[in-house]
């Protein structure tokens, strides 16, 4: 089995992000990066599948700056086989991503490709989808369960109220969902194996962005609270403010 999974350097979701001067992205100073979570799932699954089949690679790409580089040692030290950084400067366009992607791709063996459903830094779920349709490929997405044998997959896609079973052939790109498996966490073994695995870097030039973001505010902040009362004598005006105000 040959895997190639696609990640991406978020900030971390504990992280308190404020909005930089210019106001179209965030300030990094202070700011974690780590590996998109949902492509964690998208990397477990594809070293479980190797692991599984006793044979085959695990390749991880990844398009982005410099500092991309750690996260791709993550990947390497929780067991791929190698790792490619297509360089470029910082990107919001999820096509232009995906075109990156796909000609890297192209130029390579494998059997599947998986992603995290989506970043959770700009949730706009759509890099796997395009990722399919660039490639020619079949494309499920919101994945939580998978089984391959031979060249067919069978994939249960969660939905709202329920789940839905779709088969398809393979080679075939997959949106990994949290449920799908549980991350490993990089061992000592495998961090220190990382540092001799290798890790490719590539410039790339991104095409002209089709999409771009105009501005960024932060939310506005909460209204002071207010005391009405004390005790039972309270409870008619805290309801006549409920009914009234909050239509409840």
């Amino acid at each position: 089995m040959k895997s190639i999974v696609c990640i991406k350097r978020v900030p971390d979701t504990e992280a308190r992000i404020r909005v930089a001067r210019d106001g179209a992205g965030i300030d990094p100073a202070g700011v974690k990066y780590v590996m998109n979570p949902y492509d964690e799932f998208a990397l477990e699954e594809a070293i479980r599948l190797k692991e599984a089949a006793g044979e085959g690679s695990v390749t991880v790409l990844s398009v982005g700056s410099g500092e991309t580089s750690e996260i791709l040692r993550t990947a390497l030290a929780m067991g791929a086989d190698e790792a490619v950084l297509l360089s470029s400067t910082e990107s919001t366009d999820g096509l232009g991503i995906a075109r990156a992607l796909a000609d890297e791709i192209r130029g390579r063996e494998f059997d599947l490709v998986l992603c995290g459903k989506q970043a959770v830094d700009d949730d706009d779920m759509a890099v796997p989808s395009m990722l399919g349709e660039l490639l020619g490929l079949p494309c499920v997405t919101v994945v939580v369960a998978l089984a391959i044998d031979g060249r067919r997959a069978v994939a249960h896609r969660e939905i709202e109220g329920g789940h839905e079973v779709v088969e398809f052939d393979l080679p075939a790109v997959v949106g990994a969902q949290k449920g799908l498996n549980e991350p490993r966490y990089p061992s000592l073994k495998g961090i220190m194996a990382a540092k001799k695995k290798p890790l490719e870097v590539k410039e790339v030039r991104l095409a002209e962005p089709k999409l771009r973001i105009a501005s960024l505010e932060e939310p506005p902040g909460r209204a002071e609270g207010e005391i009405i009362g004390e005790g039972t004598e309270a409870v008619p005006e805290l309801v006549r403010r409920l009914r009234e105000r909050a239509l409840i």
